[in-house]
């Protein structure tokens, strides 16, 4: 059998989108709109204002044309004289053509005319009411009569030394002019205008197109051609992204002005809500964090203290276009990380401690079996008896004066450290420790650790040497502070602190040695401070002899009162 091929389905197009416009060019097109509708509701108030000022001008025109013929001599004496059609009209045909008005009728206050274009129509009624001006009053309006619609004014004539009509000292009205002006022409003078207006309307709409899409753009140019789709994702994912690292995220520009704080860094730095848009020097952050975010400490995971915290700095210069336009600096919190080190600093204390201890027990046990081996037995039952005293000596001591068990294990092993390294370490008689609750034992470790290291530090390779330690706790009361407070006290006979370090030694990355083991150096003292600060005590350093030792003082206050337990 041969496979048969099924004929395929025939392909359904895709259905066509339409071309969406662009950022810049749906704001070129509101621009165009906007400015057109614009332009059309100017244009159109301005023909409206030039067309109620043509007809103003008129009604102005065919009034002081009316009042002056109103007040001719030879008006006044005709209207009066026996003929006034023979006396005025072939004047008022004049004054007409003179003047270019459409009609110019002299009538009796009764309407009867005296003047008149159609030659037909003198003697009889006029074909609009004479109105305020039989009555001695002007009036001026657009009214249809005979001629058509027209803009006319009705003046009335008023008889000299004639009697005074409600004391009117001009004298009875005898006659009045009635002038007028075809609309058409009022409204053909309006629309000669127009073009220019056109012009006007049609030169500023080009000059806004052009505006419009150089604005358009410089738009484009300044969201570097994205769209709005394009934007809004990109803030969303900023947003997303900043609120989801716990890494604090700080970005600033060439002024030193803060552009975004994520929380974290808002959290670790100790800055207000409202810090974006201000900068670091008006926030009052500390000086290394000035230096770090503005790149004058250089360098690569710089460590710095903010509050309790012990932070990891990195900088990096943001550049666009090959401009520098600020930088992004971010921070790593190593505060749990470093207690952890001292911590295992402090276990690792204990196993060299311990190991110092079995070497040297490996040593008594072979001296002790080589005396019974050459028979030397009084001198090996003296030279246990030797060996169990010194060592009842020593941890009887510490047992004496130190109940909690933390405390006591880190002192024999830093005993232990201490003589292998040629060192005296000693109790001193005034050390009171009892068991301390688990917060402040812990900071008591680090800060007793890392004191005593740095005494030994000092001591070693100068000699033999020799170093106090003293750990008490002061009980709350009457006579003493406010709470329990343990104090502890390190002194060594080293060569001191010289004059120009006392007050930096416990700034962070600050050393005065090199480091024996490849590790940092500078961090112990300053975690120390934070360690003592942070639980609002304090550590200082004293040198009662400014060319031998060094005094070093921590105070712990406790976050409650210490159980006796001795």
């Amino acid at each position: 059998m041969t496979a048969r091929t099924l004929p395929r389905p025939p392909r359904t197009p895709a259905p066509r989108t339409r071309p969406r416009l662009t950022l810049t060019g749906s704001l070129f097109v509101g621009y165009v709109l906007l400015l057109a509708a614009a332009l059309v509701a100017v244009g159109s108030l301005w023909v409206v204002q030039l067309d109620r000022h043509t007809d103003r001008q008129y009604e102005e025109r065919v009034l002081s044309v009316a009042r002056t013929v109103a007040v001719m001599p030879e008006v006044v004496a005709g209207v009066q004289g026996p003929e006034p059609t023979a006396a005025l009209d072939p004047m008022a045909d004049r004054i007409a053509s003179a003047t270019g008005v459409e009609y110019l009728v002299i009538a009796a206050p009764d309407g009867t005319r005296y003047t008149h274009p159609d030659k037909d129509l003198i003697g009889e009624i006029v074909s609009t009411p004479p109105g305020p001006a039989a009555e001695g009053e002007e009036w001026t309006g657009v009214e249809t009569g005979t001629q058509g619609r027209t803009v006319r004014a009705k003046v009335p004539v008023f008889a000299r030394g004639g009697s005074v009509n409600g004391g009117d000292a001009r004298g009875e009205v005898v006659a009045y002019v009635s002038l007028g002006i075809l609309t058409s022409d009022a409204a053909t003078e309006a629309r000669a205008a127009v073009p220019a207006v056109l012009g006007t309307v049609a030169v500023v709409l080009g000059l806004g197109i052009g505006g419009a899409w150089a604005l358009s753009r410089q738009v484009r140019t300044k969201t570097h051609g994205l769209e709005p789709a394009d934007i809004t994702a990109l803030l969303e994912s900023r947003e997303a992204l900043l609120h989801a690292v716990r890494e604090g995220v700080l970005a600033v520009d060439t002024e030193g002005r803060l552009l975004l704080v994520n929380p974290p860094a808002r959290a670790m730095l100790g800055l207000p809500e409202d810090a974006e848009g201000r900068t670091l020097d008006e926030l009052g952050v500390s000086e290394r964090i000035r230096d770090i975010v503005s790149g004058d400490d250089p360098g690569r995971d710089l460590l710095l203290l903010s509050g309790d915290r012990v932070l990891v700095a990195n900088r990096r210069t943001v550049r666009i276009r090959g401009e520098d336009t600020g930088a992004v600096v971010t921070f790593r919190d190593r505060t749990e990380l470093d207690r952890l080190t001292g911590e295992l600093d402090g276990a690792r204390t204990v196993t060299r401690g311990l190991r110092a201890q079995t070497h040297e027990f490996a040593n008594r046990m072979h001296t002790l079996a080589g005396l019974l081996d050459l028979g030397a037995h009084e001198e090996a039952r003296s030279y246990l008896a030797d060996l169990s005293a010194a060592h009842t000596r020593t941890t009887a001591g510490i047992a004496e004066h130190v109940t909690d068990a933390a405390v006591a294990a880190l002192t024999i092993a830093k005993s232990a450290q201490a003589a292998e390294i040629g060192v005296d370490l000693r109790i001193s008689p005034m050390t009171d420790v009892p068991a301390l609750d688990r917060g402040l034992r812990t900071d008591a470790l680090l800060v007793l650790g890392n004191l005593v290291d740095n005494a030994l530090d000092a001591v070693a390779g100068a000699g033999r040497g020799w170093v106090e330690l003293m750990v008490r706790l002061h009980r709350a009361g009457e006579d003493g502070p406010p709470r329990d407070l343990l104090e502890i006290r390190v002194t060594d006979s080293g060569h001191g602190v010289a004059d120009g370090t006392a007050e930096e030694i416990f700034r962070l990355g600050f050393t005065t040695k090199a480091s024996r083991d490849g590790g940092g150096r500078g961090l112990g003292l300053a975690l120390v401070k934070q360690v003592c600060e942070g639980r609002g005590g304090s550590v200082d350093m004293e040198a009662p002899d400014r060319e031998e030792g060094a005094v070093f003082t921590a105070y712990l206050p406790a976050t409650g009162t210490v159980e006796e337990n001795r």
